[in-house]
């Protein structure tokens, strides 16, 4: 609800003053008898009526500030025509499914780089509503693994199918400058105003034919903004599970190597940032923190009317005085 003329309702500033002016009023009209002896009088408990004597005052309290309320032309707004325009953001999630992806050092022997990324990715994109989001993955070479679409479910059946190397059908190897190059080749005929790139990896680039830098350079010309998020334990070395045809599942410990310095150069040149991840709370906080930073624009073209709400208002006023009208001038009507 609205007013149309909301300067009305400082009248309401002057309703004490009509408490403070009655019982004002009612002491200089007071008359006076005299009697020997109160205590009979004492003992006589009050009506019912004598109790409520000041529902006079309240009736017409209310009164007056329906009355005000209508004068201030209270309004309720009716779309007519839902018109919102969605300004979508387009979204290239380039997922690294290399063979170090395997270290279990996010969720601590538990579950691999891999699995948790993909949680946390699933959760990102349920999370956004008018986005077209794609998913490239890559390891020694890259491949665009589900075109942008706004039809979430398929993308995400496509994501849980994502292996390690799917299935030895890609290299093994980081090629991060060439899936940065993929994703940039499906976002060059986008039109929309935001464009983001979002890069998981846990290595340095060691595979494939384009410099990530010089990726990051064409993705700036592009207007492409990169996030780039280095995934991998903080202490240096992550556990991996080798499986052992005499003496079963075995642990061993591999080196972490993210390569930071390249990772933040290519958020930096497309004004982006760099991540860095070192558990899967810090990750899903991470991505918190990118759908934080990439909301849809949403704006409202619709059309609206507003229908009066006067009569109702200026109706209960008119009610409130008649009742007061008439218990005044019957139960509690003062004789001169």
């Amino acid at each position: 609800m609205r007013f149309a003329d909301p300067l009305f309702l400082l009248l309401f500033l002057l309703l004490p003053c009509i408490p403070w002016y009655r019982e004002r009023l009612r002491k200089r009209r007071r008359g006076a008898l005299r009697f020997s002896d109160l205590g009979r009088f004492k003992k006589i408990r009050p009506s019912t009526s004598l109790k409520v004597r000041h529902s006079v005052t309240v009736l017409r309290l209310i009164a007056l500030s329906l009355l005000i309320i209508a004068a201030a032309r209270p309004q309720t707004s009716e779309s007519i025509l839902e018109n919102d325009y969605t300004e979508g953001v387009d979204i290239l999630l380039a997922l690294d499914c290399s063979g170090s992806m395997q270290a279990m050092d996010l969720d601590y022997q538990k579950r691999t780089r891999l699995e948790v990324a993909k949680e946390v990715i699933a959760n990102f994109v349920k999370k956004r509503t008018s986005d077209r989001i794609g998913l490239v993955v890559f390891a020694g070479d890259a491949y665009t693994q589900c075109p942008m679409t706004l039809d979430y479910a398929v993308l995400l059946e496509v994501l849980k199918g994502v292996e390690i190397t799917m299935g030895e059908t890609i290299p093994d190897g980081t090629a991060i400058g060439l899936a940065t190059g993929r994703c940039l080749k499906r976002l060059e005929n986008s039109e929309t105003k935001s464009r983001v790139v979002i890069l998981l990896t846990d290595g340095v680039n060691n595979a494939g034919e384009l410099d990530p830098l010089t990726a990051a350079r064409i993705a700036k010309q592009l207007g492409v903004k990169i996030y780039t998020v280095g995934a991998g334990s903080r202490d240096g070395y992550a556990p991996f599970k080798v499986s052992h045809p005499f003496f079963g599942d075995t642990w061993t410990k591999q080196e972490v190597q993210i390569d930071v310095q390249t990772l933040t150069e290519m958020a930096e040149i497309t004004d982006g940032r760099f991540f860095r991840a070192g558990d899967e709370g810090e990750l899903e906080r991470i991505f918190a923190e990118i759908d934080r930073l990439e909301k849809t624009e949403i704006e409202d073209l619709g059309e609206h009317r507003y229908r009066e709400l006067f009569t109702v208002f200026a109706g209960l006023a008119l009610a409130a005085l008649l009742l007061e009208i008439l218990l005044s001038q019957t139960i509690y009507r003062v004789l001169p």
